[in-house]
């Protein structure tokens, strides 16, 4: 005879709390910059905006300092978070990871198969990770404006989701979107991770200074090593000590996840978008809509995205791999997977990579993601509004009950 499964009551950390409060006001304002950012391309004023972001500073353009530069505080803060739920978070216990990793991988090869069998062999085939990414602040933005009406594990699970969906998209870009490689710089930025790694394991230095010093000299280093230097910002993440107490003032990684919460969510990622989304809307942009490349983008961040996350979530339940958290539904992650087609930065990040130099592929492809995210986020905002009220066993909206034990 199966044993009954048990619970585990546990509350939402004040850290998840105010990392998901600042998605949903940041989601707002990135919807904000992105028209304001369209509206002047479009304007009499549009040569002069998008002289503004080409204009050179150091030797490198502003929009190339923002892309570069400022999304590795971004990255840096994507890495803090995935610590955060590695150490006490939803991925801290086994179990309770295979539900968003298998929904990751879900979400991440679904949408890469669709568009790869619309390009193989074309010139647009490098497309292929732009549909595989998440927007993080998006995606909880628009969860976030549901509020009560979902599940609070709903809620973990997506962020869960959506910083492994992360993880495999900055793997993705080191592999595959390095055009030249140095290994002399490689191997030093790799060393000054390696010395930061043993200032946290050995000589346990507490101070952050250090580590953003280290982190500096890393990204400079992986810049002129030819692999993007925004994956500098992941790596550091990784190297700053990190206590496994939930919500500890005294962690390093704690403080500084704490004080980039503001500044990422009101400040860099508004710029990226103000940055990267200034498109002109030339006659005949529709007929782009038609290409190999843009239906491969649509499809897999509207069909591929909810259709993988669904499917590879409900194969691992089925086979007994994982198993729902117990105020969840079918509906609830079907709903998650049509939050995940919101694309945006990341798609956005990717199609900057991509597409290098070819300027009429860039735009056709951020045209599409604009549309693609704008309908996937409104999809899933819908489904959930009428389709994710709280089950019967979610009693209190600020805890997750998860089954920790599955029938034998």
């Amino acid at each position: 005879m199966n044993p009954p499964a048990t619970t585990s009551h546990r509350q939402l950390s004040l850290t998840f709390k105010r990392f998901f409060a600042s998605n949903k006001s940041s989601g707002i304002v990135l919807i904000v910059c992105t028209l304001v950012s369209l509206l002047l391309a479009n304007s009499p004023w549009g040569d002069t905006y998008q002289a503004l972001w080409h204009r050179q500073l150091l030797g490198m353009s502003v929009e190339h300092w923002i892309n570069d530069g400022l999304m590795a505080i971004f990255f840096l803060m994507v890495g803090l978070e995935l610590e955060r739920e590695m150490y006490n978070g939803e991925l801290s216990d086994f179990r309770n990871a295979l539900l968003p990793i298998f929904a990751a991988v879900g979400g991440i090869c679904v949408p890469a198969l669709l568009h790869f069998s619309l390009n193989a062999g074309s010139p647009t085939q490098g497309g292929i990770g732009i549909p595989m990414a998440t927007d993080i602040a998006f995606a909880l933005g628009v969860l976030a404006l549901l509020g009560s009406r979902v599940p609070a594990s709903l809620k973990i699970f997506l962020t869960a989701l959506a910083v492994i969906d992360d993880l495999c998209a900055i793997v993705v870009i080191a592999l595959f979107y390095t055009n030249t490689l140095s290994m002399v710089y490689l191997a030093g930025a790799l060393a000054v991770f390696g010395v930061l790694v043993c200032m946290n394991r050995f000589a346990r230095v507490m101070a952050l200074a250090p580590y953003l010093i280290g982190g500096a000299l890393m990204w400079v280093l992986m810049l002129k090593s030819g692999i993007h230097a925004t994956i500098a910002g992941v790596l550091l993440a990784f190297a700053i000590p990190f206590s496994a107490r939930e919500d500890d003032q005294q962690s390093p990684s704690h403080r500084l996840e704490h004080a980039l919460h503001v500044p990422t969510a009101f400040v860099i990622l508004p710029l990226f978008a103000l940055a990267n989304t200034g498109i002109i809307i030339a006659a005949g942009w529709t007929e782009q809509l038609a290409s190999p490349n843009s239906l491969g983008i649509f499809a897999g961040l509207m069909l591929g995205k909810p259709i993988g996350i669904f499917l590879f979530s409900f194969a691992a339940v089925s086979f007994g791999v994982c198993r729902l958290p117990l105020d969840l539904g079918w509906r609830h992650v079907l709903g998650a997977g049509m939050l995940g087609g919101i694309g945006f930065t990341m798609s956005i990040f990717i199609t900057n990579l991509a597409f290098a130099g070819q300027a009429s592929d860039i735009t056709a492809s951020k045209i599409t993601i604009l549309l693609a995210s704008l309908s996937a986020g409104g999809c899933g905002f819908v489904w959930l509004k009428f389709f994710g009220p709280h089950l019967p066993t979610d009693t209190d909206p600020d805890s997750v009950d998860y089954a920790v034990s599955a029938s034998r």
